[in-house]
This record gives structure tokens, C-alpha cells and sequence, in this order.
């Protein structure tokens, strides 16, 4: 199991082996790289820990613990877990600001208590299996063990075509399950059971009405989070896209380094079609301004080739290119550090996404005569072009979903801005028989409290996409390149504040944001700070119509997808045909389809990752030739 994720952890390995476990580490040595080997043990022996990731605030909490008379035999930051447990049993977690998974066995009450961090920035899968509790950071690594088949879960293909992404605790692999962010699982004796420790959840009744107040606290825990995340016995960098959450990391760490900040930005070489893409020009007024030591890579990846690899690396597909775009600046930085900053996180929760402006829209458009709306708004929307690579583009993209969604309730217009598939896509397209509904998203609505709408939206964002795809990508693709990823953005003091910040601080009018850019007046040019946002991925959509058509053809023919009897050929033929046309843009559909495809190439076939890129590639080549 510690074999086939060495990615995660090159540089030390350990295991401890009792009558009722077995627990196994690989380690990316961070801070304490001599002493800090795991499992680690409490003083008395009877407890042992391994844990994955980081925790911030350990010198506070070692500090506190060192009172209380607890002994300290490494400087890791992960033996804190021991004692912390030792002196407050599971309840101890609270205490605990990082990104973390963790595994504790207690000998003394026989009980193994698994934790994930309150966000979800750091993986655990687990299966149970009969008498017998399996988890690992990586489903492949449960999968290692011949105790569970690599099998699809119906349920788990559903939510990927609705969202792109598995979200929830379920996986695409039937038996194994993600434990959720923010909880525990805990065996004892035989009993398993899951325990919600924390929520990101909105409380009216704490807002911060002072906007004056918000901007400063805002400025000062940004600063605390970053400095706190800084810490390290290896060298650190951060990646830098030129956008306003990466730049306001950059700022921060310059300010607080005594030595240049080592800074990481990609490029496309792909000519117009990727121009949209590149925010170099960007990256590199801000690397300049903060005098950091800047480096930059332009690809032009070999995406037959790379695919397989990040898709075995993901144990799950998702429809996202950002996957590819990660991986290359992460492997591209871990030539010269271990550990690289980023900006995610941002724009759920300080309001950065377009479509928390639907609200605003739906005011300005329920003023237009219904007739107008009806006859010549909803036709002509739906006109408009759905392609998303350019700035014009992209915003005749928003204005058609804006419109073609107005008639809808307004938590099934928000869910229509995310779908991939819809529910009449879905039914044309799968072949097998469907009574699942997917709830990922309806659970998520269901928790809403609060009568800020706004700020509700974002909170479903934290609660699903935010954990399911973005920092599960982030992860998986930084891990991939045996590099560990921090993300100040989502440290425990500025979840707390963005939760009572109003939803009209941080957007104002139309202005994303809004209090975030105002709190980094001064700090960051207005360049950056007004500049129109981007997505950090890679120009697919164009791609997937010239240079990358082969590709689909080998993943998406008709052979190959009546070969793997989940879908309708005609139905897959039909959106494939329809992009490359340019009359929508199924860019995401088509890369979850092929993504799929080549995730049950290597999980249910059972192909090499080498012997599937070589196929690949001489497909296409064939393809391309034809």
C-alpha cells in the first residue's frame, strides 16, 4: 500500500503491526526531515500516529502541551496529535489549524480514529470490507491490497457527469468511500461510526457589519495565515498566475522573508488559441514588483502521453484541465523546493466567481417586461455562442446561461450554472438503468440557515466543489510531483472570518471581491487588482477542435464506447460532432468522457500507464495521418 503512493512520500517510510492493525507511512520530510519518522508514539507506547500533511500551529500547541508535563521526543509537527490526544481524547481535533489526514490507533480502549482537516485540503479514502477497516490517502493504495475489486460505482459515474467531479463521500470506485472534510471515523471494538466535528456554515447572527473593520481583519489574518504556512526545514515557493489570490500570497511572503520569494508560473505554446490562457504578462509584473526569483515554463504538452499518468495519479477523473496545468508548474518548481504556496481557495469564499452575480442579474431582468423576457431575451440567448476561451466570449457564455436558467427556482438556476450533463443528457446517455438522483448538491442546499443568498451560494461552493475537485486536483496533481501544496487562503482564522463577512461586502454591485480587493489596496497594483478573472487551466475547448480532434476519436468513437457499454454512441458521437462544429462548447463534457475513458483503461482493464500512453500516441498518429 506505502509502494504505490511513493509519490506522496519519496523520502522516508515506516510501518507499525499489531494483533488488530497495520499502519503504514510514506513520508515527504517537511520539518524536523531527521527525527520526525512515523508512526510516532506517546510516551507510554499505547498510542501510536501517522499523519499526512501539516499542523500550523504545533509551537502553540507543543508549548501548551509541555505544561501540562508531556514529553516530546522528535520537533515534528505531527507528534502534537499524540499527546493532544492522549490529554483530550478525539475532541482534541478542535485544537488541531492544517491540512491533515491522520490515523490513531489506541491500544488501551482498541479504537482507531481517522480525521480529515476541516476543508478537505488533504485525501482519505477508507473501505469496509467484512470484518476489516481499510484507508489510505489514495484509493489506489486500498486497491493494492486485493481485498476490494477495482469496480464502478453507478452512483459515483452519475455525480461525475452531473458535476465533472465525484463529490461527497462517495468515490467512482463501488466499496470505497471518501471520509468527509470536517470528520471523524472511529472503530472500536468493532463499531464504526462518523462523527461531524466541523461545518463551513453561515450564521446571520455574527456578521460584521463594519466594512471598515472586515477590511482590516481580513489584511491581518491574510498575513497571519501566509506566516504561518511559511514554516519549513525545505525549501518553499509559491505559485504565482498573476490573479489577485496568488498575488496577495506572493505579497505577504515577500514581506515576511528575509531572502527572495522563489515564484512558479505556466504559459501555453499554443498560439492564439492559448493566448487567453497565459497570464505571464501578469505573473511577471507581480514577480517584479515584489523583486521575487521568478521562473516560468511555456508547454506544449504531449497530452496523449501525459493523460494516462495524471489520471492515474487522480484515482479519479474530473472534467477540468487546471489537472494538467497544475502538474506541469508543480513538477516544473520541485526542481528547486519541496513546499509551494497557493492561492486557492479565494473565490469561494470571498466572492469570486461570476455566477454569485446571478442574484443582481435576476433584479435588473425581472424589471423587463415579461413578454420582452419571454419572445425575444430567452430566444435570443439562446443564439449566443457557449464558447469560453476569450474575454468577449466568455461573457456572452455567462449572459446565455444567465438567461436560458431565469425562469428556474433559484437554487436549480445556481445548480445549472455547475451541471455538466443534464438530467435529460444523463438519461440519453447511459446506458445503464438510472434511479440515482445525485445529492451532493441537494445536501449542501439543505444545510442552508442563513438569509443571505449570496453568501449561501458560497457556502455550498466550500462545501462541495471547493473539497471534491479543487483541492482534491490540487493534491493529487502537486503529490504527483512529490511536491506538498499549503493554501493559506483556507487556514482556520480566515474560514472563521470570511463566514462573517456579509455576501454585500464582498461583492459589491457588480464588483467580485469587493472587500477583498479593498483590503489589498496598497499592496497590490490595480493592474491586478481590477484585472477580469481567468481559470487556472488550459485551453481545451480549442484543443479538443484541431490539434487534439485524433485524440477524441480514439477515446470517443463509436467502437470504443460501444466496447465499454456505458453509454449511447450516438449520443456521445452527436456532442462530439456538435463541438467540434462550434455550435456548443462541450469542452468539459468531452474531457470527462475521455478522462473516464482512460480511467477505466487503467482501473478496470488493468493497463499500464506506459502501455496506455503508447497506445495512445500511436493512435492518434494514426488518426492524424488518415
Amino acid at each position: 500500500m506505502g509502494d504505490v503512493t511513493v509519490h506522496r512520500g519519496p523520502d522516508d517510510s515506516g510501518v507499525f503491526c499489531s494483533e488488530h492493525i497495520v499502519l503504514g507511512m510514506r513520508r515527504l520530510s517537511i520539518i524536523d526531515v531527521a527525527g520526525g519518522h512515523q508512526p510516532l508514539s506517546s510516551n507510554d507506547n499505547s498510542v501510536k500516529v501517522v499523519c499526512n500533511g501539516e499542523i500550523y500551529n504545533f509551537r502553540e500547541l507543543r508549548a501548551d502541551l509541555l505544561k501540562l508535563g508531556y514529553h516530546f521526543s522528535t520537533d515534528s509537527d505531527s507528534e502534537v496529535i499524540v499527546h493532544l490526544y492522549m490529554e483530550y481524547g478525539p475532541d482534541f481535533v478542535d485544537r488541531l489549524d492544517g491540512m491533515f489526514a491522520f490515523a490513531i490507533w489506541d491500544e488501551r480502549h482498541q479504537r482507531l480514529v481517522l480525521g480529515r482537516d476541516r476543508i478537505g485540503i488533504k485525501p482519505l479514502y477508507y473501505s469496509v470490507n467484512g470484518d476489516r477497516l481499510i484507508f489510505a490517502s489514495e484509493a489506489k493504495s486500498i486497491l493494492a491490497t486485493n481485498e476490494v475489486a477495482a469496480e464502478l460505482n453507478q452512483e459515483g459515474l452519475e455525480e461525475l457527469l452531473l458535476l465533472g467531479y465525484v463529490g461527497g463521500g462517495h468515490s467512482l470506485f463501488r466499496g470505497i468511500r471518501k471520509l468527509l472534510p470536517g470528520h471523524l471515523l472511529i472503530c472500536e471494538r468493532g463499531q464504526v461510526s462518523d462523527h461531524e466535528y466541523w461545518h463551513y456554515q453561515v450564521d446571520d447572527s455574527a456578521m460584521l457589519h463594519d466594512i471598515s473593520e472586515c477590511q482590516f481583519l481580513l489584511r491581518q489574518e491574510l498575513e497571519r495565515s501566509v506566516v504561518a504556512q511559511m514554516v519549513s526545514d525545505v525549501p518553499l515557493g509559491a505559485f504565482l498566475s498573476g490573479g489577485i489570490d496568488s498575488s496577495a500570497v506572493v505579497a505577504m511572503m515577500a514581506a515576511n522573508s528575509s531572502r527572495p520569494v522563489k515564484t512558479y508560473s505556466i504559459g501555453f505554446d499554443t498560439g492564439p488559441a492559448g493566448s487567453y490562457y497565459n497570464e505571464l504578462p501578469y505573473a511577471r509584473q507581480v514577480s517584479e514588483l515584489f523583486a521575487t526569483d521568478h521562473r516560468e515554463i511555456v508547454v506544449r504538452p504531449d497530452v496523449a502521453r501525459l493523460l494516462p499518468k495524471l489520471i492515474w495519479h487522480m484515482d479519479e477523473p474530473v472534467a477540468d484541465s487546471a489537472l494538467m496545468t497544475t502538474f506541469l508548474v508543480a513538477e516544473f518548481a520541485r526542481e528547486d523546493v519541496t513546499v509551494i504556496l497557493s492561492g486557492a481557495g479565494g473565490d469561494e469564499l470571498f466572492g469570486g466567481y461570476r455566477r454569485y452575480l446571478g442574484s443582481y442579474y435576476s433584479s435588473l431582468f425581472g424589471k423587463l417586461p415579461g413578454w420582452f423576457r419571454h419572445r425575444v431575451m430567452i430566444p435570443g440567448a439562446s443564439l449566443l455562442p457557449s464558447d469560453r476561451h476569450g474575454p468577449i466570449s466568455n461573457l456572452l457564455r455567462y449572459a446565455r446561461q444567465f438567461v436560458l436558467s431565469s425562469d428556474l427556482p433559484p437554487q436549480q438556476q445556481y445548480a445549472s450554472y455547475l451541471q455538466l450533463f443534464d438530467a435529460g443528457q444523463r438519461r440519453e446517455l447511459l446506458r445503464l438503468p438510472s434511479g440515482f438522483q445525485p445529492t451532493n448538491l441537494d445536501d449542501a442546499f439543505g444545510r442552508l440557515n442563513t438569509t443571505d443568498w449570496v453568501n449561501g451560494l458560497m457556502q455550498v461552493d466550500v462545501n462541495t466543489q471547493l473539497p471534491d475537485d479543487i483541492l482534491m486536483l490540487t493534491d493529487r496533481m502537486t503529490m504527483a510531483a512529490s511536491i506538498e501544496c499549503r493554501v493559506p487562503l483556507l487556514g482556520n482564522e480566515l474560514l472563521d472570518l470570511a463566514l462573517r463577512i456579509p455576501s454585500s461586502h464582498k461583492i459589491r454591485g457588480r464588483r467580485l471581491k469587493h472587500v477583498l480587493k479593498d483590503a489589498l489596496q496598497g499592496v497590490l497594483p490595480g493592474t491586478i487588482l481590477d484585472r477580469k478573472k481567468r481559470g487556472f487551466g488550459a485551453p481545451m475547448g480549442a484543443w479538443l477542435k484541431k490539434e487534439l480532434q485524433p485524440l477524441v476519436h480514439v477515446l470517443l468513437g463509436k467502437e470504443t464506447i460501444e466496447r465499454r457499454g456505458l453509454f449511447d454512441p450516438e449520443v456521445v458521437s452527436r456532442t462530439v460532432m456538435m463541438h467540434q462544429a462550434g455550435k456548443e462548447d462541450f469542452s468539459d463534457h468531452l474531457q470527462c468522457l475521455m478522462n473516464l475513458e482512460i480511467w477505466c483503461k487503467i482501473y478496470l482493464d488493468g493497463q499500464s500507464v506506459d502501455d496506455i500512453g503508447t497506445e495512445l500516441v500511436e493512435q492518434t498518429e494514426w488518426e492524424s495521418a488518415q
